[in-house]
């Protein structure tokens, strides 16, 4: 089972401030600004982001009504997955993370009271997810569109019709302990900035802008991250 380490995660400051509900034609304060800069060049110089994918790619043996089977013998019985992987020949399932680091940085700006630069370094972390996982479904893009095959949108646990449950699952399909992701008993992962996905692999598959995957999202009315464009 593949790990890759060597992703590089470039970040602008107009993503993570995205990822403070500050996108779009939102008005920031140009201390704000000057603060996530300087922020993201400590991060850069501190080596906080230690960007690391493990993932497997299954063969889909079979689909129907009731489940989706793959080569590795496993079964997947949700039928929001088997719709979006109704064309799938192969199935990418993927455990990301930025790594402990940066969390820890946060910890020490809330507990020196410097919340707001604690806000907005979790802001750069969470944003730094975002971009490995395009990157990484960029690799996975490439590789695969050798054999004339496209790779469908991410799907995460926890998003409509795909239970937070399936962690469990996901986790146990990669080798998610060889670049430090665990689950805590309640199913939170750790480290905190991490994330699980599957997409699909084959000749015709289903992408969406990230606006389009927000409009999916349960929490889509109060949400300040949302994109609508």
């Amino acid at each position: 089972m593949p790990v890759i380490r060597d992703i590089p995660v470039r970040l602008k400051a107009r993503e993570v401030l995205r990822r403070q509900g500050l996108g779009g034609g939102a008005e920031v304060r140009p201390e704000i600004g000057v603060l996530v800069r300087q922020l993201l060049a400590a991060v850069e110089k501190g080596r906080l982001l230690e960007p690391a994918v493990a993932y497997e790619i299954y063969a889909v043996t079979d689909i129907t009504q009731r489940q989706l089977s793959l080569g590795s013998g496993l079964a997947g019985h949700d039928p929001f997955l088997r719709s979006l992987l109704s064309g799938a020949k192969e199935m990418a399932i993927a455990v990301c993370t930025i790594g402990p680091g940066l969390e820890k940085q946060v910890t020490e700006y809330t507990n020196q009271g410097e919340p707001l630069r604690g806000m907005l370094l979790d802001g750069i972390g969470s944003a730094a997810v975002d971009k490995l996982v395009a990157e990484f479904l960029r690799l996975i893009a490439t590789e695969v569109s050798s054999r004339g095959y496209e790779i469908s949108s991410p799907v995460n646990p926890g998003m409509p019709g795909f239970p937070l449950t399936e962690q469990w699952n996901l986790l146990g399909l990669v080798k998610a302990g060889e670049i430090g992701v665990s689950l805590t008993a309640s199913g939170v992962m750790v480290p905190r900035k991490s994330t699980s996905m599957v997409a699909g692999i084959g000749p015709q598959m289903t992408r969406w802008t990230q606006a389009e995957v927000c409009a999916r999202c349960t929490l889509r009315e109060t949400c300040h991250y949302k994109l609508t464009r």
